[in-house]
């Protein structure tokens, strides 16, 4: 056994001096199994001297005398342990620790509830007047009645080929036709675009001879003039204009426009829009006016919830503030302060559109501090900070009212740091001897959806590229800055009846080599298997199942307010790379019950009961480890 006594901490302040509480006992660790930590407080009237006994598994005499490579002394070489990789071992190993900052990979968010588009008729009314041309003057006629035209030649027209011109005028060839039939000729030209969405398009016969039985049919291809754009605050007009451009180009087609509209509709920053054509100056361009109705892009959230690690408090406040439209130019700004007993974040995350197909370039910045509040831990004084720096940029590639699919490409930089009892290094995996983790990495990400007004699919897939890069930290083995991972996201929500959703979700990481905590996949707490606690499984690579079903129970419609009844069952599994042994268990599985309460749209309410089905050795202390989560979001603004 080793012994780490009279570590002096902090004195208390002048006064009679007062018990400390003691913490609670472990068992001894019997032969062959993990060591354990105990703890027998003693009190001074100036300090607060701790004895530590520590009882380790056993380790090879070469690694107890490697020497380490720097002089300055670490909590490996105070206890004997050599390199700081087997203290760390130890730690994770015994304790729920593990990880105590925010994944690099976060959730995919949940899919919007179905709902069916506004109709056509609402966007863009369908025009009442036929398409104006230059008019038909006077043909030279034969004497006779009747002409025989031997074929028509269409001309101006970029979209049809003369095969299909020749289809739809062959019944007025090779035959007497009269006047009348000619321009019936003209006007099939004419209904063969207005048929495929090109309304603004028309035909006409010019003034011509007709020699040879051959007559000619011109084509003027509508366009727009302009479009004036009505109805934004503090939106710029250029946003709405640009992206209408995108699905208004010569020869106008009212089933694009109307498309572009549709997608602009989904748009967060507009509540609604309505758009309507007009004749413009001259024949073939017309006028497009589009009223905008702005949606309030500013909002605040108050969130209390259960869903931190236990290690660093597991009830965590939130306040984020959110701007959707911050200078007119579509920009977002979300701030948010995230705070635990034992932990504070800042997160920033700015994003700018760069063109009107919504592509967007964004920066993120997140601060985070830490201390581990678990006994029997919290007497080691393990505290950690980590600062997370990322640009991303994401460009749509497919755009419609039904689905989307987008590729993008983020630089991140992370750089932690963990001490423990006041200043020694924390030799937490993958760091260096200083306790110090500097991570940077290249992430490519595909991004599609899909929705009807009775489904929606997300799916989301990243390709993780560790690099030597940035002064990086990289260790003779890994875990480092050095790794691939591969991560893979699907949810579908089905609309089964009025307010009643199936909600299937599914995640997978698979990596080439043992990878250090923050970049580890977590199964366990309120967005994986309910019923365990936050990250309860940490492992290089793992799956996630879950499948749940809200039904109403209480729908309020003066209100109005929705109460859901949630049962669900949820399913994780992982396993490490290298000679990282696999956790045990190494999967977890249960079953629940939930409510949702949602009033409005500022408050919404949650709370779950997920019941174990396999059985673990934690004790079983706070709400979450209990398998009880519950969250509460209330938007003031």
């Amino acid at each position: 056994m080793l012994t780490l006594g009279n570590l002096v901490q902090p004195a208390r302040a002048e006064g009679n001096p007062q018990p400390t509480p003691t913490a609670p006992e472990v068992e001894q660790a019997q032969p062959g199994q993990p060591g354990t930590v105990q703890s027998t407080p003693r009190t001074t009237p100036r300090t607060k001297a701790v004895s530590l006994s520590i009882t380790l598994p056993p380790f090879p005499a070469a690694e107890l005398e490697a020497p380490l490579p720097e002089s300055r002394p670490t909590l490996g070489t105070i206890l004997g342990l050599g390199q700081p990789q087997h203290l760390a071992e130890f730690l994770v190993a015994q304790s729920p620790v593990q990880r105590i900052q925010p994944p690099s990979v976060p959730p995919l968010p949940e899919p919007p509830a179905p709902t069916p588009l506004p109709p056509p008729e609402q966007l863009l009314p369908a025009p009442t007047t036929p398409p104006e041309t230059p008019g038909d003057p006077s043909i030279p006629l034969p004497e006779t009645p009747t002409i025989t035209v031997q074929r028509f030649e269409v001309t101006g027209s970029t979209v049809f080929s003369k095969e299909q011109f020749a289809a739809v005028t062959a019944p007025f060839t090779n035959k007497p036709i009269s006047l009348a039939e000619l321009f019936q000729a003209r006007d099939k030209v004419t209904q063969l675009y207005v048929d495929n969405g090109y309304v603004t398009s028309g035909a006409y016969i010019p003034p011509q001879k007709l020699e040879g039985g051959v007559v000619e049919i011109r084509v003027v291809e509508g366009s727009l003039e302009d479009i004036k754009v009505t109805g934004t605050r503090r939106l710029s007009p250029n946003y709405v204009r640009r992206r209408i451009e995108v699905g208004t180009k010569t020869p106008l087609n009212r089933n694009q426009l109307l498309e572009t509209l549709q997608l602009l509709r989904l748009n967060p920053l507009i509540e609604n829009l309505s758009a309507e054509l007009s004749a413009g100056s001259r024949p073939g361009v017309s006028l497009l006016e589009v009223r905008v109705a702005e949606a309030d892009s500013f909002n605040t959230s108050l969130v209390f919830d259960n869903q931190r690690s236990p290690s660093v408090g597991s009830d965590r406040r939130q306040f984020q503030l959110n701007e959707g439209n911050l200078t007119g130019l579509g920009d977002n700004l979300f701030v948010a302060y995230i705070n635990t007993q034992g932990s504070n974040e800042f997160d920033f995350i700015y994003s700018i559109p760069f063109n009107p197909r919504n592509g967007t370039i964004s920066f993120s910045f997140t601060r985070s501090t830490s201390k581990v509040i678990e006994e029997p831990f919290d007497v080691l004084n393990i505290e950690s900070e980590s600062n997370y720096f990322e640009l991303s940029i994401r460009q749509p590639l497919i755009q419609t009212p039904t689905q989307d699919f987008a590729i993008g490409l983020t630089g991140s930089y992370r750089t932690g740091s963990a001490t423990l009892l006041g200043d020694i290094p924390f030799p937490a995996l993958g760091a260096d001897a200083d306790g110090e983790t500097k991570i940077t990495a290249l992430r490519f990400f595909q991004e599609y959806t899909q929705r009807s007004s009775q489904a929606v699919f997300a799916a989301r897939s990243q390709f993780s590229f560790g690099l030597d890069a940035l002064d990086s930290t990289i260790n003779p083995d890994p875990p480092d800055s050095e790794f691939f991972a591969w991560r893979g996201q699907v949810q579908w929500v089905r609309l089964l009846a009025p307010d009643t959703l199936l909600l299937l979700r599914g995640d997978l990481q698979l990596a080439d080599r043992p990878l250090v905590p923050v970049e580890q996949f977590g199964i366990g707490g309120a967005l994986s298997v309910r019923g365990y606690r936050q990250d309860f499984l940490l492992t290089d690579n793992g799956f996630f199942g879950s499948a749940e079903v809200r039904i109403p129970i209480l729908r309020l419609p003066k209100v109005p307010a929705l109460l859901q009844l949630t049962p669900f069952v949820d399913f994780g599994t992982g396993w490490n790379n290298g000679d990282r042994p696999d956790p045990d268990p190494r999967t977890l599985a249960s079953v629940g019950l939930g409510l949702r309460l949602q009033i409005s749209n500022n408050f919404n309410a949650r709370f779950e009961w997920g019941i174990p089905l396999v059985s673990t050795d934690i004790e079983k202390r706070t709400w979450q480890e209990k398998g009880l989560y519950f969250s509460i979001d209330y938007s003031p603004f």
